[in-house]
């Protein structure tokens, strides 16, 4: 496809409906003249790539910062370490989840706005990719009935449904930990102030109100399969280097299985939501 180049920032699309490589250099980019395009490309592509950038911890966090409100860590920490390595990542187990299609911050008031993840260690090839899907691309798809059957339908997202994906039989105490985090009641589509949709779905999410539970989970499944078709979701194969970022109000991720002593490790940064599901 054709590079386009806008004001100074020079991208190119990936596919029709997802996803854009971004060809400016380190300077540029942590400069901050080309947040709002960016933050604009974001919102049109749902995932961004920076092929090779090679960031440092410090310019990932500055290039963060340039980009809008900064979010640490629930330790305070500005940089995550997506690993499986418990002796890096007390919360690794957890982790596990992000082997199935989710987004991030369904329990928070407003769920982030952004993720950056760099590549720092990668597993051998062909395991340990991202694949990406695009929740605006899909609603935009579906059919008017479809459309109208969503619209006002209400689904419950829990921990627990996450971690039922790893454990079906959890034990009773397990159970218990897993409800005790709480469980929020979400939108299946969301309004977004721009006037876009986008859904709200994911393996958090487990059934939906007023629905008998098999059908809930039917139509979820259904959506899921739909959202993630190949003209939607685009898979990255990662390089030590590269930097990607994408919209979590408007998409959802996974990662592809990879073996867990395989020290794959990358690093994430966050930017503060300022918008509710509604």
């Amino acid at each position: 496809m054709a590079t386009i180049i806008e004001a100074g920032l020079k991208s190119e699309a990936i596919k029709p409906d997802i996803g854009a490589r971004v060809f400016n250099t380190k300077d540029e980019l942590l400069g901050g003249d080309l947040a709002g395009e960016i933050m604009d490309l974001l919102e049109q592509r749902g995932v961004l790539v920076f092929p090779r950038i090679d960031f440092s911890d410090e310019e990932h966090v500055a290039f963060t910062r340039t980009l809008g409100t900064f979010a640490r860590e629930l330790r305070g920490e500005d940089i995550y370490k997506v690993t499986l390595d418990t002796g890096q990542n007390a919360t690794a187990e957890y982790l596990k989840a992000a082997f199935f299609w989710h987004f991030d911050g369904f329990m928070s008031p407003m769920p982030i706005r952004a993720s950056l993840l760099a590549a720092k260690v990668l597993s051998e090839p062909g395991t340990g990719d991202t694949e990406f899907a695009n929740t605006y691309a899909a609603y935009e798809a579906l059919s008017d009935e479809d459309k109208r059957q969503l619209k006002g339908l209400i689904a419950v997202h829990a921990l627990a449904a996450t971690q039922l994906d790893l454990t079906p039989e959890p034990s009773f105490a397990q159970w218990q930990e897993w409800r005790a985090v709480g469980r929020k009641e979400l939108p299946l589509v969301w309004d977004h102030r721009s006037g876009r949709k986008s859904l709200v779905i994911g393996n958090s999410a487990h059934n939906i109100l007023g629905m008998d539970p098999l059908d809930g989970e039917e139509l979820l499944i259904r959506l899921r399969d739909f959202a993630t078709r190949p003209e939607f979701s685009y898979r990255h194969e990662w390089q030590v280097g590269d930097l990607v970022m994408w919209d979590n109000t408007g998409s959802l991720h996974r990662a592809t299985p990879y073996p867990l002593d395989s020290g794959r490790m990358l690093h994430r940064t966050k930017l503060e939501g300022d918008e509710p599901i509604a």
